[in-house]
């Protein structure tokens, strides 16, 4: 009776693995909580905090929220919830404030007011920006997972490897089009 027991737990855990590997999701809350502790305040306030939502299970609340609920969102509806929201970010030429609609980003900047959209175009794996004109351009599209390809100054675009050596051959391009410009 026992070993029998122990190989239907054995299969149907392994029956399970199987079906749930593919998508783990983002975890949004839970990395939004843990993002939150780490500028509460000084490195042993942070462990304070850390330490005390372990042992009040908030941790363990927002981790099975995100498993159960916000996940399985995000896998069906391709859109977490969670990941809304406005941040501030200070940059060296001033203070932006970035708000994320679950779609796409808006950044404002508070120096001038100006406002600029960025767009991820799921269908066609694209990026792309619309300036303060309401002109949309182009940044990149996903070619591969290892590929991106990068519009060029007279309108054509070229395929990049994401590395080391791409982002230096796209640097050399570039330099290349910007010295003819001049």
């Amino acid at each position: 009776m026992k070993k029998s027991f122990l190989t239907v737990a054995v299969i149907c855990t392994l029956a399970g693995s199987m079906m749930l590997s593919s998508c783990i999701g983002s975890f949004t809350l839970t990395n939004k909580l843990l993002s939150w502790n780490r500028h509460v305040g000084s490195k042993f306030v942070n462990e304070l905090v850390f330490f005390a939502f372990w042992i009040l299970p908030v941790y363990e609340v927002s981790g099975l929220a995100d498993l159960l609920v916000l996940n399985s969102i995000e896998f069906w509806s391709g859109n977490n919830p969670v990941a809304k929201g406005t941040k501030v970010i200070d940059g060296k030429d001033g203070r932006y404030l970035v708000e994320c609609d679950g779609k796409g980003y808006n950044i404002k900047s508070e120096n001038d007011g100006s406002v600029v959209r960025l767009d991820f175009n799921a269908d066609n794996q694209e990026w792309s920006v619309t300036d303060i004109y309401g002109n949309t351009h182009s940044l990149f599209t996903f070619v591969d997972d290892t590929h991106i390809a990068l519009p060029m100054p007279d309108g054509s675009t070229s395929t990049f490897e994401l590395s080391e050596a791409g982002l230096y051959a796209y640097q050399q391009v570039a330099t290349k089009s910007a010295f003819a410009l001049n």
